[in-house]
């Protein structure tokens, strides 16, 4: 058994200090198992929070899970925290923090700091540190190439437990995923990919939005450095790495944050503040500085030790609305009787702000589903301050749209033109998530009507106006090549279906599609602002037929995009242009070899010097059935644009 507890600290005064107010955003520097060095002897140094415990200490296989062995001292300054050394206990060590309630009962609580966790069903965790390697210099050097507001976003969602499965039916590691998933995404010409939560999990079918190790990824892949070793593979393909954050609420696992020294420790204890009913888990308290300083030293952790380039925040409607999902008297008005919850607000700014200030290359994106002002905006003027924001009514409203008959479809034109309305009040993001294959609603490919012929002409299309359409992009795994069932992460995605032809040609289209977006400087230039767009016939409803411009920042960056939502041919089709000249033909979703028609390609177009759709030149052209075209301007003595460097993105 190793010795007793030494008497030891890692705290400064300063430290305590900031962590009391709520502003030590590097909690885990001093928080949690590290081992060190003390008197010449190697140990590990615990300190946790626990200000209501009546006595600690740290359990483990070291001695016998005895919570008398190794009691921790609280310190003097009253900050509520339990610490000491103790020598011969070094990395790998399992333990948990025995915890002595006011009431007298015992709880055995896991590391709320833990680098690593035992793989579950078991709970507890494992003193580990995070040095690695790092081969990323040059992508962390040029990060703001990639990540700046006006970078291109295509972004590929990823659970990475059900992504691919072996032949036994089991996940790939970490490093497995290192091949085989940086190749995947390198060849479909994604810029981003985005995780759903790797944060150590208890409950697997939760895809992991039910976080007890907020500081841990998952170690049923692997440990935490396999997980920096895939986003080093990651960055050495040119491939930018998010994670899922989820400060919306935890679960109430016994081992977990619940409860943590016998008191609503890290939530509320009025179940009308401090329960989430759809999740049945327990909601953060915004308002203990300690908790703040928790959560954000949290969202700094994953950006310093793991490299990663960005966070998207899971729920953010749940935090900003005190009813949220509440029916009335199951909530508590805010000071001004209000419903919105302005500890939350005020936490979600603090965040944003932190994070910009540290690293300034990365990006925030919130998951808000309602019309709250200023999501995206930035917080001097009054906005929450993050970087993008998912753009739920564009999902909705499009997949409506896609799924009536393209003979109905002419009463349903104002589905797809309405997103414009609004489409330059945030940041924006197009997502096609995981959100819309599960919970009965089938895959995508489900919702497009017709045979099989127009079901894959509809998914070309829809992929065709959405990655024309402002905004950065995000499409979850399998919907790329058409999925044909629902996601479900015991089963993972049907890889064997690409060695079918329309499954295969999709998938294709959508490489070539991202590539287009990516090397296209006027579809991502000024996806946030209104001069990056124009209508050139927005009312075509009896065709279905919508067709506008995108703008790049040079004057004649110019791109024409015309989309046919039917499977009617539509000769001798004329389409204003803002320019007299060549318009070269950048993609057409019917070419053959992405399993169209291939009856109605049309290289290059010389515009007609004859006033349309109030323009003084257009071009006339064949419309291929349920299909999307893309032209761009050529003009002359230029053979094409390159992307340009990209400025950080500034909030």
């Amino acid at each position: 058994m190793p010795n007793s507890v030494i008497s030891h600290s890692l705290f400064t005064d300063y430290d305590i200090n900031l962590f009391r107010a709520g502003k030590n955003f590097r909690m885990y520097d001093k928080l949690g198992s590290h081992v060190i060095e003390v008197d010449g002897k190697t140990g590990t140094y615990f300190a946790v929070w626990a200000p209501s415990a009546k006595s600690l200490s740290v359990i483990g296989d070291f001695n016998g899970w005895d919570k008398s062995a190794h009691p921790l001292s609280p310190r003097w300054d009253s900050s509520g925290i339990y610490e000491g050394f103790i020598e011969g206990v070094k990395s790998g060590t399992v333990y948990k923090y025995a915890v002595q309630a006011q009431s007298g009962d015992w709880l055995e609580k896991g590391d709320p700091y833990a680098r690593l966790w035992e793989t579950p069903p078991k709970t507890a965790s494992i003193v580990w540190d995070t040095y690695y390697e790092w081969e990323d210099k040059e992508w962390m050097g040029n990060r703001y190439e990639h990540n700046g507001i006006d970078s291109p976003y295509a972004v590929y969602e990823v659970h990475l437990g059900s992504w691919k499965k072996t032949e036994k039916n089991e996940s790939l590691s970490y490093r497995e995923l290192a091949t085989e998933l940086v190749d995947y995404v390198k060849k479909m010409n994604y810029s981003h990919v985005e995780f759903l939560p790797v944060m150590e999990h208890p409950y697997f079918p939760s895809w992991g939005y039910q976080i007890t190790g907020y500081f841990a990824p998952s170690s049923r892949f692997g440990g935490p450095q396999d997980f920096m070793y895939l986003v080093d593979k990651l960055h050495a393909a040119g491939i930018g790495v998010i994670l899922d954050w989820v400060p919306s609420h935890f679960p109430n696992d016994a081992h977990g944050l619940a409860q943590f020294d016998g008191t609503h420790l890290y939530d509320h204890a009025d179940p009308r503040k401090g329960f989430h009913p759809d999740w049945k888990s327990a909601i953060f308290n915004y308002g203990r500085n300690e908790v703040r300083s928790f959560l954000i030293s949290n969202a700094l952790f994953w950006l310093d030790r793991y490299h990663i380039d960005g966070l998207r925040v899971d729920a953010v409607a749940s935090m900003l609305y005190l009813d949220y999902s509440r029916k009335q008297g199951e909530w508590i008005p805010n000071q001004y009787g209000g419903n919105e919850n302005l500890e939350a607000i005020e936490f979600l700014r603090e965040f944003n702000e932190t994070v910009y200030r540290e690293y300034p290359d990365s990006m925030t994106i919130a998951e808000e589903s309602t019309a709250f002002s200023g999501v995206s905006r930035p917080t001097y003027i009054g906005g929450l301050g993050f970087g993008q924001k998912w753009m739920m009514g564009w999902m909705h409203d499009t997949l409506s749209y896609f799924k009536n008959d393209p003979v109905h479809r002419s009463y349903h034109h104002g589905e797809l033109t309405f997103s414009l309305v609004y489409a330059f009040t945030e940041n924006f993001m197009l997502p096609l998530s995981h959100d819309e294959v599960v919970h009965g609603k089938g895959p995508i490919i489900d919702r497009m009507p017709g045979d099989e012929w127009q079901r894959f002409a509809n998914m070309r299309l829809l992929y065709g106006y959405m990655m024309t359409h402002p905004g950065s992009k995000l499409n979850f795994m399998g919907n790329e090549f058409g999925q044909s069932t629902e996601w479900s992460i015991e089963r993972g995605i049907d890889w064997s279906l690409i060695q079918y032809k329309p499954h295969a040609t999709l998938q294709a289209f959508v490489a070539d599609l991202n590539k287009i977006y990516r090397t296209t400087t006027a579809l991502y230039e000024n996806a946030y602002d209104q001069q990056g767009f124009e209508w050139i016939d927005i009312g075509d409803h009896q065709n279905s037929v919508l067709s506008y411009l995108r703008r790049g920042k040079e004057a004649d960056d110019v791109i024409a995009v015309i989309h046919n939502f039917t499977p009617a041919v539509r000769t001798k089709y004329r389409v204003g242009m803002p320019f007299e000249g060549k318009y070269a033909l950048v993609i057409n979703s019917d070419d053959e070899q992405y399993g169209g028609t291939g009856n109605y390609s049309q290289e290059t177009m010389d515009s007609v010097p004859s006033e349309w759709n109030g323009r003084p030149n257009h071009i006339e052209l064949t419309l291929p059935p349920l299909a999307t075209l893309v032209f761009r301007f050529q003009p002359e003595g230029k053979k094409g644009k390159k992307p340009k460097a990209k400025a950080a993105a500034k909030k």
